[in-house]
């Protein structure tokens, strides 16, 4: 199953309001892709925006492609250092950089610098990265993950298939800390050295991002391969066995007893 099948079974199988979002490397841009301030100085927006929005074009990044992105996106997404003072801003803040500006993500200075180190190096496999609609691939060469942004219930539903397709019931699914761009883009597509392997990353968890992140929604990234086993094992789960069950017509009000449902009704 090629990257193209496996984001379109996906997108249907959970009922994406959007479409399932590659990320890729390559040595040179795609065709018609635009570099990511073109849609939103933050990376995260961008695989958002690119999620929801059909029309939205593919874009990247890299070392030769970086201005314009915020400089957080940058250093987690591996084409800048962070700056040496930034661990105040992310944590309780100093009068002598950004104005005493301070997002208390960590309880202290120290705190933040282990944050930052906890990934290790954050490194391109690729001159570029690009993030696409799956819809909006040539073919599946260098796809590196998906990130899939939909309801509660969606991602809910994509974990259910996870431990439907894999054994290991603990490490198949983990929500790090980091920004919305970590979350989406860094971890499930390798960039990041000490990041798990073979695991699916919920997010956001980075509340800066709830501003133009639905309150309803969330997301989930994962590994390419790993994507490509689920889509794999669709057909033979509870999303096409019991379709009722992962998108029930009835919902249950607080006053009513939940029963386990046999068969549709």
């Amino acid at each position: 199953m090629n990257a193209k099948a496996v984001g379109q079974k996906l997108t249907q199988a959970v009922r994406l309001p959007g479409r399932a979002v590659c990320v890729f490397g390559s040595e040179v841009p795609q065709r018609g892709a635009v570099q990511v301030p073109a849609i939103d100085r933050c990376v995260a927006r961008t695989a958002y925006r690119i999620s929801v929005d059909a029309h939205a074009a593919p874009a990247y990044f890299g070392l030769e492609a970086k201005a314009g992105i915020c400089p957080g996106g940058q250093a987690w997404c591996g084409v800048t250092t962070p700056p040496s003072m930034i661990k105040y801003f992310v944590s309780t803040g100093r009068p002598d950089f950004r104005g005493g500006a301070a997002e208390y993500l960590k309880p202290d200075p120290d705190a933040a610098e282990r944050l930052f180190a906890a990934p290790g190096k954050i490194t391109l496999p690729s001159k570029f990265i690009t993030i696409a609609g799956w819809d909006h691939l040539d073919d599946d060469q260098g796809i590196l993950s998906m990130v899939l942004i939909g309801s509660a219930e969606s991602i809910r539903n994509l974990g259910a298939l996870i431990q439907y397709t894999f054994e290991d019931a603990f490490a198949s699914i983990g929500m790090p800390s980091g920004p919305a761009c970590a979350s989406m883009i860094t971890y499930a597509a390798g960039l990041s050295e000490k990041a798990p392997r073979n695991t699916a990353f919920v997010g956001p968890v980075d509340p800066t991002g709830n501003a133009w992140f639905p309150p309803e929604m969330m997301s989930m990234a994962i590994p390419f391969e790993m994507a490509r086993k689920m889509a794999e094992q669709i057909d033979g789960s509870f999303l096409s066995k019991r379709p009722f069950v992962a998108f029930p017509a009835k919902r249950l009000g607080m006053d009513e007893k939940a029963e386990r449902p046999g068969h549709q009704a």
